[in-house]
């Protein structure tokens, strides 16, 4: 190949390379990457991570700085394991739990909630009060859990201690069957669960949540402190959308309705009556309920020192997300 020949190969070459070049580069000229950071959130199956499901549900152009990917998990254990390994960079999880891993030395913040209200105390039919409780089996998620606390509220209010009954833990989808056919005598957890036994005829509600304890609070999203310091920009995003969602789901609308149907599959009049129970427009962590939270904590014996207020809630994204929704 002659002079002529080499020179045109070359003037082809760097034309390419400049134009790699500007595609990798911000507005400003910098250097940078289009490649969006991806959020792994873990969940478990349950009304209380609606907000989430929502979420991805309606982000159909996607977001802007993040994607999301939800990781399904079959128990608390699993969840929580993957959170303190850094498998996943956030989860919606019973706070109590998150409190217990922070406790423990797993950088974790809690951000928003994932519901307020929607955990009843359900029993089989022949229970007419918590006396006919008196021995028996009643199935909670884990002992570090604020339906663990309602069964302690419930039975304080009417005179009981705690080991009145057999507090036995039990993955949340188990329970339903177990109190058909006769195993338990009630349960405490997380929707759909309740409603299923009521809306099969399977049981009934003995308390609500707040019939035992106003303001509680159950789960919460908590993300990797780690993941906050290093993708500000995607965790605002991130949590703005989720805080979103959460006013969407509240609204109740048919598209909203159907993305948490094909979560949870369930029967139509069950969902009804689990989104009756619960909401989830009002997602900011209040200090008194988190104070009074840790009270109980301490009160039960579950933990001598847990996290305070300061050291594990963190509302400022919570707070830039209600201001850009306002």
């Amino acid at each position: 190949m002659n002079i002529k020949g080499w020179t045109k190969i070359l003037g082809f070459a760097m034309v390419l390379v400049l134009l790699l070049t500007a595609c990798g580069q911000d507005e400003d000229g910098t250097q940078g990457s289009s490649e969006k950071t991806t959020i792994k959130i873990g969940y478990i199956p349950i009304t209380h991570a609606v907000p989430l499901y929502v979420e991805e549900g309606l982000a159909e152009e996607g977001f802007e700085n993040f994607e999301l990917e939800l990781v399904k998990f079959g128990s608390w254990p699993d969840l929580m394991d993957a959170l303190n390994a850094g498998r996943i960079d956030g989860a919606s999880a019973l706070v109590t739990v998150a409190m217990r891993a922070k406790e423990q030395g797993i950088d974790l913040k809690a951000v928003a909630l994932g519901h307020r209200d929607g955990n009843a105390l359900v029993t089989a039919n022949d229970i007419e009060g918590v006396a006919d409780l008196e021995g028996q089996s009643f199935a909670i998620p884990h002992k570090f859990s604020t339906h663990n606390i309602l069964l302690y509220q419930a039975l304080k209010q009417n005179g009981f201690s705690y080991d009145y009954v057999n507090a036995v833990e039990m993955p949340p989808a188990e329970m339903p069957a177990a109190l058909s056919e006769g195993r338990i005598a009630g349960y405490v957890v997380a929707e759909p669960f309740g409603a299923q036994s009521v809306v099969h005829g399977n049981g009934k509600v003995l308390y609500q949540e707040d019939d035992l304890w106003k303001d509680a609070i159950d789960c919460a999203l908590v993300l990797r402190t780690e993941f906050i310091n290093e993708q500000q920009t995607a965790a605002e995003e991130f949590v703005n959308a989720y805080v979103d969602a959460g006013l969407k789901a509240e609204e109740g609308h048919e598209e909203t309705n159907q993305i948490i149907q094909d979560y949870l599959d369930v029967d139509d009049e069950v969902l009804d009556l689990s989104l009756e129970w619960i909401s989830y427009d009002d997602l900011k962590i209040n200090q008194d309920s988190y104070t009074e939270l840790r009270e109980y904590i301490i009160e039960m014996g579950l933990s001598e020192n847990p996290p305070t207020y300061d050291e594990f809630v963190d509302n400022s994204l919570f707070d830039k997300a209600m201001g850009s929704n306002e």
